[in-house]
């Protein structure tokens, strides 16, 4: 783990990604399948379950489930406009000094819809961390576009 001491400047304590991907169905096929994915279908890079829940209203928790009362709270629904918009803050997966705030906003043209993600985020972010979100959201955002695709089932 990296500190931000006086030499690693400011900037340090950011990261920005910013994805899109176009998915060939319809709105709220896609808004389902984001729901899917970020839940019960959710994986690792590895292709295990990540034993997601979400409950999709303002305030609900996304957390990890690991049964027995045990897992890690990931985030709250901090908006949902269904089917253009869910976004969440809190500090996902980090268990150090983070916080995050994600966005996933859809528009449909002709029946395809783009999939806008944004995930800024602010703290002590681990390198190991910083290089592999970007490679997880990819995944979780093709997994959207593959379940949309096939109108939902996986």
């Amino acid at each position: 783990m990296r500190s931000a001491g006086p030499s690693m400047g400011v900037e340090s304590l950011f990261l920005n990604i910013a994805l899109e991907t176009r998915v060939k169905a319809g709105i709220e096929t896609t808004f389902d399948a984001l729901l899917e994915e970020l839940g019960p279908a959710g994986q690792t890079l590895e292709g295990k379950p990540l034993s997601l829940k979400i409950e999709p209203w303002p305030g609900g928790r996304w957390y990890r489930d690991l049964g027995d009362g045990n897992g890690h709270l990931w985030a709250h629904v901090q908006s949902i406009k269904r089917p253009t918009l869910l976004e969440f803050y809190g500090p996902l997966f980090m268990s150090y000094a983070a916080v995050s705030n994600v966005q996933y906003r859809l528009s449909e043209e002709k029946g395809v819809t783009l999939i806008k993600f944004h995930h800024l985020a602010m703290g002590t972010i681990q390198d190991e961390d910083r290089q592999g979100m970007p490679k997880g959201w990819a995944q979780m955002l093709q997994g959207i576009r593959e379940r949309a695709e096939r109108g939902g089932s996986r």
